[in-house]
């Protein structure tokens, strides 16, 4: 039944895509198309599991306030993108203020691949929560291209489009974070072989 309400037909996904701001956008088609992306990026870029639903509420609410000031300069996707980042800063601000309160209220993410075996399922979470663990700990914008790049697999010349980034900028954060990224799975690997918990 969600995959039906989230399945966006031919025409609507052509006017989505293509749309260069001559006609109002299909926001229903838009949601549908875009909510799968505006969920795992705003969990990838810090939100809590207990405000996620909030935050994807509020990307979307920002989406159909400004949708007549998207002009098709970007595409759509680059357009959310921008918003999610905006979004996903000032649920982090707001969740460092008040993290003792939402700390007992996070939950798993319910938004998890169906496996049949237990243990892939084990094993995705916890690879799940060792790339989430490993992004909180970097720089806000070096978090979110990074994420955006390896993630979300958009284009260096897309992420500098959403962020406002200059391109040799996104370069350098990105080059930056692959290599601390690198650094801390080897940390792991070593502290996992030693019996130790990171």
């Amino acid at each position: 039944m969600v995959q039906q309400a989230r399945r966006v037909d031919v025409t609507s996904f052509a006017q989505i895509c293509d749309h260069r701001g001559n006609a109002p956008l299909d926001l229903p088609a838009l949601y549908m198309m875009h909510f799968d992306l505006v969920w795992r990026n705003l969990r990838r870029l810090g939100v809590e599991a207990a405000s996620l639903d909030d935050a994807v509420q509020d990307v979307f609410l920002v989406v159909h306030r400004r949708a007549h000031e998207f002009l098709g300069q970007s595409s759509t996707k680059t357009w959310i993108i921008g918003i999610v980042l905006r979004v996903a800063h000032d649920y982090r601000r707001r969740q460092s203020r008040h993290s003792a309160r939402l700390a007992c209220l996070a939950t798993n993410g319910s938004h998890q691949n169906e496996l049949d075996c237990p243990s892939e399922q084990l094993a995705l979470r916890q690879a799940a929560e060792l790339v989430r663990k490993i992004l909180l700990g970097f720089d806000d914008q070096v978090r979110n291209v990074f994420a955006l790049v390896e993630l979300e697999e958009m284009s260096l010349r897309e992420v500098a489009e959403a962020t406002g980034l200059s391109l040799s900028t996104c370069q350098r954060r990105l080059h930056a974070a692959r290599k601390a990224f690198n650094l801390a799975l080897v940390r792991h690997a070593a502290a996992t072989r030693k019996g130790i918990d990171l």
